[in-house]
């Protein structure tokens, strides 16, 4: 039997990529998000496409301390855990009008959707992890590096909380590690922002001239979530065409 994996944004983009590369390999799967018919659609998909009842699904605002330990009663309900990639998130927009409060309202809330979703999953199947062998995979960004202040500095956070669970858990076999990804295609992530001229500028931004594609991104997460990855720990994969560098 494979291991059990859990995939927080696990409907669509990089989270649905990394769901389908564990599900191909005979993984159980739990994917989670906030949208039940998305997940429900991604995880029948999945299904047909590998085996029934290999991918499972909860939908749950991760933000919410409540709503996150129910998602983890849920997924450990028949067992522990062996990989958890938090993937959960976005750049969200906010009614940011240049006053102390709208700023105070953008960070606030790209903090939730950033930071809480990965910590509370996290911190709420620490417990249940395969010890040794326990992986865990956040999804950074180059924004942590050179992006928007309330969106880059939630992926900043991401790097000092993945380096600090690495030397927390690592004495017990667990591994955890960041991937940052540049612009990556097919994704949700830039909605009526990803026009022909702004996805030109994000590629032209790249060392290589093209864009990431999620299959690649989850290619990485396969790696670090891996038995191969043991002596790999408090990493930050980047994964974005040389975009850390600019042009």
């Amino acid at each position: 039997m494979g291991r059990r994996i859990v995939v927080s944004g696990g409907g669509t983009g990089i989270g649905l990529a990394a769901a389908e590369t564990f599900a191909a390999e005979g993984d159980r799967v739990v994917i989670l998000g906030r949208r039940a018919e998305v997940l429900r659609t991604a995880a029948d998909k999945l299904n047909a496409a590998y085996g029934p009842d290999l991918v499972t699904w909860t939908s749950a605002d991760l933000s919410d301390p409540e709503q996150a330990r129910r998602a983890a009663e849920f997924i450990t309900a028949d067992g522990g855990v062996d990989v958890v990639v938090t993937n959960a998130g976005g750049n969200v927009a906010a009614s940011n009008d240049g006053t102390l409060e709208g700023i105070a309202d953008q960070y606030q809330r790209n903090f939730a959707a950033n930071v809480l979703t990965a910590v509370l999953l996290t911190e709420a199947l620490v417990p249940h992890l395969t010890r040794p062998g326990g992986r865990i995979v956040h999804l950074s960004s180059v924004a942590a590096l050179r992006g928007p202040g309330s969106y880059g500095g939630t992926k900043a956070a991401l790097h000092t909380y993945t380096f600090e669970l690495a030397k927390r858990l690592g004495p017990e076999g667990v591994t955890a590690n960041a991937v940052a990804p540049g612009y990556v295609e097919d994704t949700e992530f830039f909605g009526e922002r990803g026009t022909p001229e702004f996805i030109a500028q994000q590629i032209g931004q790249t060392l290589t001239g093209q864009p990431g594609t999620p299959v690649e991104i989850a290619a990485a997460i396969r790696y670090l979530a891996s038995p191969e990855a043991a002596y790999v720990t408090g990493q930050v994969l980047h994964i974005n065409g040389g975009a850390q560098f600019g042009r």
